[in-house]
């Protein structure tokens, strides 16, 4: 952070003090902000349902009826090969005579040494998907059904690029607004598609487009309050994710339709243009164009709403505040990377890092997807609860970090997750609670690491290339969430082969998190010098108000 942004930081947050750090203005934009949030997680997640797979096995001509066949007949054993106590989806033994002119499903009308493929399916419950509308059964489809998370996640790639360069450029409200809008107008869109082609380019769109809302809509969340309330904001809009989760996994469970379940995770994000007109711009972003003005009437507005009075007297400490100092930034923030780059301490981190976070990625996203596969039972429930166990892990993360420091408590997330997936794999099948149990502390640590990870990134690299490194090591960590959707493709080799993987990412991840410097209550180093150095440094006896882990300014890119 520069010296004058640091000066524009202090003398808002020197105002926001005075109206109030948490007063009625910032909880009516909070809430907003946060069904937003809400909305983005609803429209980022649906495609775990939309694309799910299902189980049906081969319909039996001659043995199931036309209309309305039962998927768990009495004869089913005598027709179709069976794996782990259930049918298999595509297979059925050869009858001995016509299929047509079978009369009874008995063992002696099938040839149990010879299995032939099907084209024509029994589905059991009633559960809709893109399985059904584009004919994607069976494993050689089933890459078919991976892929559409991972064009998901592409998209949020190409999305977080340009969004970012929108949101400096034209503010952070009208990304926000926009980019809902038009990932509403792409969602709804594509459960019209007559093909899977057709399917895919829009689930790319939509994602491209909705990418940037998140980072948007934290940082007005997060901006508009004091420095004391930073930390409990981003915590309850990191919580918002999960009940955007939780939400469209309910109305999955309701319709069991992919089709109405898009229309109803989507629509409402045409909703959010009305914030156009209903929450103010980030006042720092205005302050960072030097449309102190637009600022000005923003902080009037919020002391009118609170029931605080500001004078203009008071408010002049922003147009002493925001001056040029841009002359001679370039050239210093060069000298900088050179440094860095010949500094085998700080590339050796950056290196340890970018895989921690593709590492975060691949965990946090994989366990949430498979958790409709791998843990046996209701689907959706398992789903639910999956994602309900991320808002512990959000809050917990803001006292353990700060009591135990951030290294210790990172490679303890870390192995946390890698024993539950291992220990997971040993459970018994019938042990319904005992697997979930397992499951759910795999995600929780995998949350945690991906939030505890974000903090020390953003203590141990220098000021100046602060934001350019978390941005290296974000791009990266977008790796791991585009491939952990093809990590039910290893099932098919060994059902425990992706939990394996989740295991061992983790387990390196954790001894790669020994080389980093403990941070807590170090100061943040703004030279090269003071970053190698940083274990040394001696620790702070008072908190800075701009420190990152205090106020959580670096955005969850995650979501």
């Amino acid at each position: 952070m520069t010296a004058s942004t640091a000066q524009v930081d202090n003398s808002l947050d020197a105002i926001l003090v005075h109206l109030g750090d948490f007063g009625k203005y910032q909880i009516y934009v909070f809430s907003l902000v946060c069904a937003a949030m809400v909305m983005h997680s609803m429209v980022h997640i649906a495609y775990v349902f939309t694309a799910m797979d299902l189980n049906y096995r081969c319909q039996i001509p001659g043995c199931d009826p036309t209309d309305h066949p039962t998927y768990a007949a009495p004869w089913l054993s005598n027709a179709i090969p069976y794996t782990n106590d259930s049918p298999e989806k595509c297979s059925m033994y050869a009858p001995f005579r016509n299929e047509t002119g079978l009369r009874n499903c008995t063992a002696v009308n099938f040839n149990r040494n010879k299995v032939k493929r099907c084209d024509s399916f029994v589905y059991q419950g009633l559960e809709k998907t893109i399985v059904t509308e584009y004919n994607l059964q069976c494993d050689n489809n089933l890459w078919k059904l991976t892929l559409v998370g991972t064009i998901n996640n592409i998209g949020q790639f190409f999305g977080l690029i340009i969004s970012g360069f929108l949101s400096d450029r034209y503010g952070r409200k009208v990304v926000l607004v926009w980019g809902m809008v038009i990932c509403g107008i792409c969602g709804c869109i594509r459960a019209l598609m007559p093909t899977y082609e057709w399917f895919l380019l829009f689930e790319f769109l939509d994602a491209a487009f909705g990418s940037g809302s998140y980072i948007c809509g934290f940082v007005l969340g997060v901006e508009l309050v004091g420095p004391k309330k930073r930390v409990l904001t981003g915590t309850i809009i990191s919580s918002c994710y999960a009940v955007g989760e939780i939400a469209v996994a309910v109305a999955a469970w309701t319709v069991k339709s992919w089709k109405p379940l898009i229309f109803i995770s989507y629509l409402p994000a045409l909703f959010t243009i009305s914030y156009l007109w209903i929450i103010p711009e980030s006042i720092r972003w205005h302050l960072s164009k030097g449309r102190i003005e637009e600022a000005k009437t923003t902080l009037r507005k919020l002391a009118k709403v609170n029931g605080k009075e500001i004078s203009d007297k008071e408010l002049e400490v922003l147009d002493s505040a925001v001056t040029d100092t841009t002359s001679g930034r370039l050239e210093k923030r060069e000298n900088s990377a050179l440094q860095a780059l010949k500094s085998s301490i700080l590339m050796i981190r950056l290196v340890a890092c970018c895989f921690c976070w593709i590492t975060c990625t691949f965990l946090f996203y994989g366990l949430t997807l498979n958790s409709v596969s791998l843990v046996a039972g209701n689907n959706y429930l398992d789903f639910i609860l999956t994602s309900l166990v991320e808002v512990p892990a959000y809050f917990a993360c803001n006292f353990v970090v700060e009591k135990y420091g951030r290294k210790k408590t990172l490679l303890f997330s870390y192995w946390l997750t890698g024993a539950a997936c291992l220990a997971f794999i040993f459970i018994p099948t019938a042990s319904r609670w005992g697997s979930l149990t397992i499951y759910l502390l795999g995600k929780f640590g995998a949350t945690a690491s991906f939030t505890i990870l974000y903090v020390l990134t953003s203590e141990m690299f220098p000021t100046n290339l602060r934001h350019s490194f978390m941005g290296t090591c974000s791009t990266f960590g977008r790796i791991g969430s585009m491939i952990s959707p093809q990590t039910p493709l290893l099932a098919q080799l060994w059902e425990s082969l992706p939990l394996i993987s989740f295991s061992a990412m983790s387990i390196l991840a954790g001894l790669l998190t020994m080389i980093f410097p403990e941070t807590l209550h170090k100061k943040l180093p703004d030279t090269v010098k003071e970053a190698e150095d940083i274990g040394n440094v001696i620790p702070m006896t008072t908190i800075e108000t701009d420190r990152p882990s205090v106020d959580k300014q670096n955005v969850l890119e995650k979501y």
